[in-house]
């Protein structure tokens, strides 16, 4: 079971990044917040991972603080929550928030998470409100400060599809939430917020 990886940077997308170590490349799926820590291509990064083993697949899930990866362990205990649905409520919100939104059994506070309905986060928040107060008494919340990847960098519509669509969106639906994320979206937003506008718009 792979817990840690450190390696150099050789792909990164918002949800996605492939990690060469000695030579082996090592997809990992990402959350947001992890996304924006990340330094430029090229650089040493170390991540904390959660192997997901499925019949036909071997998943390995990132992440850059002990908060993130306790919080998809934590999801995960809800009832009908996988790892990709998981990654992706931890992607449409920071971490703090989606603590204190479970500590506080804060339904409709969740109900802002892509994928998850009025049903789903009753559920999320009955299931999971014990264990979250339990989290927050025994884990820190540093190193959730980092910088946010500007726009004038990158091609927001190019990534801001990718990233829906690596989150399991259909790429029809996708394209079509995306011009009307960048609409809504203040200018020089990064693409952070502007994945989040998109999930917003997405959600049931």
């Amino acid at each position: 079971m792979i817990a840690w990886l450190e390696g150099n940077l050789r792909e990164k997308a918002p949800t996605r990044i492939v990690l060469d170590v000695q030579g082996v490349g090592y997809e990992l799926l990402i959350p947001l917040s992890t996304f924006k820590t990340l330094p430029d291509l090229g650089k040493t990064v170390s991540l904390l991972v959660h192997t997901a083993v499925r019949e036909d697949a071997i998943q390995l899930f990132g992440f850059a603080s002990a908060l993130e990866k306790e919080l998809f362990h934590l999801l995960r205990k809800a009832s009908r929550v996988g790892p990709k649905l998981a990654q992706s409520i931890l992607s449409g919100m920071e971490p703090v928030t989606l603590l204190r939104l479970l500590r506080t059994a804060d339904a409709k506070g969740l109900q802002r998470a892509p994928g998850v309905g009025p049903k789903l986060a009753e559920r999320i928040a009955v299931e999971l409100r014990d264990e979250a107060e339990k989290l927050a008494g025994r884990i820190g919340t540093e190193g959730l400060d980092g910088d946010v990847t500007s726009l004038s960098a990158i091609e927001p519509d190019e990534e801001l599809l990718s990233a829906l669509v690596n989150l399991g969106y259909p790429r029809g639906q996708a394209e079509r939430v995306v011009e009307a994320a960048l609409e809504e979206a203040p200018p020089e937003s990064s693409l952070e917020e502007l994945i989040r506008v998109a999930l917003r718009r997405l959600a049931p």
